[in-house]
């Protein structure tokens, strides 16, 4: 699309300084809905896993068009241009770096599906740049990032949608209005589950960098290990190291967190946080005691998050196991008169008191959510968004808080006994010991022992959500940002 000085450069910037100041003025979201009959122009940014389903998403909307892929992997970037250029009928432009994307004054919106440690930076110099942006989840990889994004789509007046595609699922939303309509009777509390197995990734190490990638600009924000890395497989398995990931409650947990607070009707940070975990099952695997993998992120962890009136509990397991209260990877939400699971994104069942089924939602994939993205900019209506980025930093920041307990108590390796003594203090909707109980009981199964590698036990954390701060916690707050950096740094949510 050739850049023109018109009516639609006008609305636009218009509408931005409207958006800005939290205004958006009909008249002009008419006029561009009626006239602008040029197709949105895209970029992906990281064009491997989530950036295939992003590629998928514009592809099948009939009002874009991709111009951009961007990737620090030069032969993964040149692929998805063919494989563009053949359904599509034009070539995007291959860059591997995203600021000569974003420098386009052409182009109009960005999905990044890049590493972890890059979404918040990503989205940031996209808005600053005049796009609008659909980030994949976790939002951020920390709270401090997460602020940021929301200060920057505020002061930019852009759209920015967090990839928690179950927002825009017809029977997650029909099955959250069902329990906010209270069928289930009264609901406090709610239960996310991800449990999904996760084998080792193999032995910490040195391992090259593959020869195809800039790994420079892979690195971006995050600290620079020189042209090496410790785990064996470079794509990935950086899920399981805390200098780019978050873990499973970071990376499936998003999506469970936002349905939980959702149903809940919760658009707060919670007022307390405790952990248990630990990465534990894979020297089973490795029948070798001594075998440690290269992943330093929790593969057992439960987390109970205090808002006072209403508790969430999450729970991930990365070893065999069976499902809880019929969820491997969803929701729970329990009433006083019965209970809803949201099995998976396709499907949410409603049970009575007795346990007897009394309704089933269904319908849905990730389409619904790029779509809800494409209306939105088209129309630019950040109120059309199911899920714009303050729910999204709400959610990813539960996954933060929980791993900072644990991370805190990395090394108080303590007792079922000991954790259960701790966890009888704790207020909460859920039975706790109970729920000990089943994680030991899992553990157990898979063949860990736990008198050999026992649960680490995290402090109960006091969080300051107004302020985003943990309460008199200097090591706690820590964990709130990064160590940035030169020429990656995150700007703060006053100077964005």
């Amino acid at each position: 699309m050739k850049h023109k000085t018109t009516r639609r450069d006008f609305l636009r910037t218009t509408l931005y300084t409207g958006m800005a100041a939290g205004v958006v003025s009909p008249t002009l979201v008419s006029a561009q809905s009626q006239g602008a009959n040029d197709k949105i122009t895209c970029a992906v940014v990281g064009a491997r896993g989530r950036g295939g389903s992003h590629i998928q998403g514009f592809l099948t909307n009939p009002h874009t068009v991709i111009t951009y892929i961007v990737d620090p992997d030069e032969a993964v970037g040149k692929n998805r241009c063919e494989q563009i250029e053949k359904k599509q009928g034009s070539r995007p432009k291959f860059v591997r770096d995203m600021r000569e994307a974003y420098a386009d004054k052409d182009l109009d919106a960005v999905g990044s599906a890049t590493p972890n440690h890059w979404h918040a930076l990503s989205a940031i110099w996209a808005m600053q740049a005049g796009k609008d942006v659909y980030v994949e989840k976790p939002a951020s990889q920390n709270i401090f990032e997460g602020a940021v994004m929301v200060a920057a789509a505020k002061k930019y007046g852009r759209l920015c949608q967090v990839g928690t595609q179950c927002r825009s699922n017809p029977a997650i939303r029909q099955g959250i209005a069902y329990v906010q309509s209270g069928a289930i009777g009264e609901v406090t509390f709610a239960r996310g589950v991800c449990h999904r197995r996760r084998k080792a990734i193999g032995a910490l190490g040195d391992y090259p960098v593959p020869e195809n990638v800039d790994f420079n600009l892979w690195s971006g924000p995050a600290i620079f290990t020189q042209p090496r890395v410790t785990r064996p497989q470079f794509h990935y398995d950086w899920h399981w190291q805390r200098l780019y990931g978050n873990g499973d409650s970071g990376n499936q947990g998003p999506h469970q967190f936002d349905i939980a607070r959702w149903g809940l009707g919760l658009m707060r940070h919670p007022n307390k946080v405790i952990t248990y975990g630990g990465r534990l099952g894979y020297e089973v695997e490795k029948n070798d005691p001594q075998y440690l993998d290269a992943g330093d992120t929790p593969n057992t962890e439960v987390s109970i998050f205090d808002y006072g009136d209403k508790t969430i509990v999450f729970e991930t397991r990365g070893l065999e196991t069976k499902a809880t209260d019929g969820a491997n990877v969803g929701v729970v939400f329990y009433g006083t008169e019965g209970r809803l699971v949201q099995v998976h994104y396709g499907l949410c069942v409603a049970y009575d008191k007795d346990g007897k089924v009394v309704k089933e939602f269904k319908g849905g994939d990730d389409q619904n959510h790029y779509d809800n993205f494409v209306d939105a900019v088209l129309k630019r209506d950040a109120a059309i968004l199911t899920a714009p980025i303050l729910d999204g930093h709400l959610s990813a920041a539960l996954a933060h808080l929980g791993n900072t307990s644990y991370y805190l108590g990395e090394k108080n390796k303590v007792s079922q006994e000991e954790i259960g003594k701790v966890l009888e203090t704790i207020p909460s909707r859920d039975d706790n010991l109970k729920t000990l109980a089943r994680t030991v009981e899992h553990l157990q199964k898979n063949g860990v022992d736990l008198s050999k590698t026992p649960l680490a036990l995290g402090p109960q954390l006091e969080f300051d959500g107004a302020a985003e701060k943990f309460v008199n916690n200097a090591e706690a707050d820590k964990w709130l940002t990064r160590q940035w950096r030169e020429g990656f740094e995150c700007p703060t949510a006053e100077s964005v």
